[in-house]
């Protein structure tokens, strides 16, 4: 067995060994609960989760706010009145309506062909015919070519995927222009499984409704996350071995 051979099944070797100590603990944790019913999150703040980054957009220069003599109107001011919508600060809750119907059907195919044919028409190249060995080695024609390539694919798209629900979502972020960032997170236990699904994204105080909803079209930077965890998620997923085969070998 050749040393490339021998680092590439120690390399494997190691790499699987990372991935079994790494789902050691998720799977301790599965584990210790079988038998029971998957454990609801814990309400926690959003800002103090690992990985949450505040959103940082392209803002438009301050505008300093001046009042004309004898004028109603503030420069600068987006409307004639007080907002009167609940939510406009750090803290306040809106209803995000997730109202998602994406089909899309796409199909592709290409074919493409090459000929090409080089002929010299020389059959002498200074006196090469008239030598006995040069006869057997060089063709007829010297300096003759031929090549043929052609290749043809296909592709084709069909996605159907349809998502209604509601969601509260509470203000994490107040940017300097008055746009909100948002994040909300619903989940709901039926059984052994639970269903999570996740909004986040940047919304103008003016789409917010009176009834203080807003529908996720009109959410900038949206992220929409829906599944889940539980017994039948598990038996859909591949094994922690197997995804890590699927990932290493290259066949």
């Amino acid at each position: 067995m050749s040393q490339y051979r021998i680092n590439r099944l120690v390399l494997t070797g190691a790499l699987l060994a990372l991935g079994t100590i790494a789902s050691g603990c998720s799977s301790i944790d599965r584990l210790s609960q079988i038998g029971e019913q998957p454990k609801l999150s814990a309400i926690d703040n959003p800002t103090t989760q690992p990985g949450y980054k505040p959103v940082q957009m392209p803002m438009p220069k301050p505008e300093v706010a001046s009042y004309n003599p004898n004028s109603l109107w503030r420069n600068g001011s987006r409307a004639f009145f007080k907002d009167q919508r609940a939510a406009r600060q750090v803290g306040d809750l809106l209803t995000v309506t997730v109202n998602i119907t994406d089909k899309a059907a796409i199909a592709n195919e290409t074919q493409r062909s090459r000929t090409n044919s080089e002929d010299s028409g020389v059959t002498d190249f200074i006196g090469s015919q008239t030598i006995t060995q040069a006869n057997k080695i060089l063709p007829g024609r010297i300096l003759t070519a031929d090549s043929t390539s052609s290749s043809e694919g296909k592709g084709s798209v069909d996605r159907k995927e349809a998502l209604q629900t509601n969601v509260a979502a509470v203000v994490t972020q107040v940017l300097p222009n008055g746009n909100l960032v948002v994040e909300g997170k619903q989940e709901i236990r039926v059984n052994f499984e639970i269903r999570e699904l996740i909004v986040a994204g940047i919304v103008r105080p003016e789409d917010i409704q009176s009834d203080n909803t807003i529908d996720s079209t009109k959410i900038a930077q949206a992220r929409i996350a829906y599944g889940g965890r539980g017994q039948i998620t598990d038996v859909q997923q591949p094994r922690y071995g197997q995804q890590v085969m699927d990932v290493l070998l290259p066949f």
